[in-house]
């Protein structure tokens, strides 16, 4: 691949280099950071130049986490979060503010809201290529522009891993996360302030539980007095600056993403 290549710029320099080179290239406020992995590589970037990072970068939208369903790892835990709860701690619990990210400009899209968004095969057979089946019926250039054959040889491999899980369509989660600025509409704030016993996201239940019953915090049978955070709707993020994390808790719908992702990837426009 020649150095000229309108789309690409090659480096040898770190991520974490190249990050702030374009935080320090562009005018402040400009640059949107989307994390769609594990936050260690932000971590290492504030550490870097954290006052540079809070100073400059217009908003961070990062996909991971799950709040109020199962995780996709384990029982409870997403797998970006899992892969790296440290730098997750520091970015957004830390209680030192030169090692935390800016809050009022940190945007969560965990699995709550990420999973429900997916492109089913089927749709993607009758939409886009009426041949797709999986690797035992490999995808054929011929006949096909070169992103369909593209995107068919990528997905048949993925459509077998998802049929394994039951499903017949991949979630997407990283593409929710990408087209959020176009597409969501509606956020919540997480305040753990104003409850003193309500814990802290990454907190262990399990041992808050054990504090509380050590003083005598009374309870049913099967209830537990451990309590997440209050949520507070768009109406009351009006009245004072958000003092938690921003998530995402509401998009136009999947049939919109599809639409959307239909008419940018292949260019064919469709509703269902």
């Amino acid at each position: 691949m020649s150095e000229d290549h309108p789309y690409l710029r090659l480096t040898d320099k770190p991520g974490v280099d190249v990050a702030l080179d374009l935080i320090r290239s562009y005018p402040p406020r400009s640059i949107v950071y989307i994390a769609l992995g594990p936050l260690t590589n932000l971590a290492h970037t504030i550490r870097k130049d954290g006052d540079l990072f809070r100073a400059n970068i217009g908003r961070v939208v990062c996909m991971g986490g799950a709040l109020d369903v199962p995780g996709n790892t384990n029982p409870v835990a997403e797998f970006n979060f899992f892969a790296d709860p440290y730098a997750v701690k520091e970015l957004l619990l830390s209680l030192d503010p030169q090692s935390r990210l800016p809050l009022d400009r940190f945007l969560l899209l965990p699995l709550d809201i990420t999973t429900p968004h997916e492109l089913p095969f089927r749709t993607y057979i009758e939409v886009i290529d009426q041949s797709f089946n999986s690797t035992a019926i490999p995808s054929l250039p011929l006949g096909k522009s070169p992103m369909m054959h593209f995107t068919s040889s990528f997905l048949e491999r993925t459509r077998e891993i998802m049929v394994s899980f039951g499903k017949d369509a991949m979630e997407l989660h990283d593409i929710v996360a990408v087209c959020t600025g176009e597409l969501t509409r509606g956020m919540l704030v997480v305040d753990r302030r104003e409850d003193e016993s309500a814990y802290s996201p990454g907190a262990n239940r399990a041992k808050i539980q054990a504090e509380l019953e050590k003083n005598n915090v009374p309870h049913g049978i099967w209830e537990s007095s451990a309590l997440p955070a209050q949520v507070e709707t768009e109406e009351a993020m009006k009245a004072r600056p958000p003092p938690g994390v921003i998530c995402v808790t509401e998009t136009p719908g999947a049939d919109v993403l599809l639409s959307f992702l239909f008419r940018r990837v292949w260019g064919v426009e469709w509703s269902a």
